[in-house]
């Protein structure tokens, strides 16, 4: 059995999270990405911001101890939102399913708020399997695949006491 953890983004993290997202595969699955994912600049002035945001908890997804992706909470017009972006070679194991519980039993605020392209069916299932259910539609330009697409939005909202 794997053992998955969320940990602080460090400096020595940085080429392996940019390496990840430059992953064509991925980028694929997760549609809206950044418009040229070669681009180190862009990225480093990206992930600086989420590193000086107070809105923003950005972790590094770790299985047994060696880096396994990115999840992170922020917030957008208000609602909290979760996202994540395990690396390839970690697919198919349970770790973003993993993750993402780690990451909501974290984060306090509900409701949360999720998004995936609704060609992903592997993050669908992810979302899903921790509660999230979907509760929109609407079709946005990705850049990652250069058209638009359909995304889901999903939310997990606070049980109800005594159910």
């Amino acid at each position: 059995m794997h053992h998955i953890e969320l940990r602080p983004l460090e400096d020595d993290d940085l080429d392996a999270v940019f390496e990840m997202m430059r992953d064509r595969d991925a980028i694929d699955m997760a549609a809206f990405t950044a418009k040229d994912p070669h681009d180190r600049a862009a990225f480093d002035a990206w992930i600086e911001r989420q590193r000086i945001s107070p809105d923003v908890q950005f972790f590094v997804v770790t299985e047994n101890g060696g880096f396994a992706g990115t999840a992170g909470a922020f917030t957008v017009d208000g609602d909290r939102e979760v996202t994540y972006w395990i690396a390839r070679h970690a697919w198919g194991r349970g770790v973003a399913t993993e993750a993402l519980r780690l990451l909501i039993s974290r984060e306090p605020t509900r409701p949360l708020f999720a998004r995936a392209a609704a060609h992903n069916t592997g993050s669908i299932a992810v979302l899903e399997r921790n509660g999230f259910t979907e509760v929109s539609r609407n079709v946005d330009f990705a850049p990652g695949l250069g058209r638009e697409v359909e995304e889901i939005v999903f939310t997990l909202v606070p049980a109800l006491d005594g159910v």
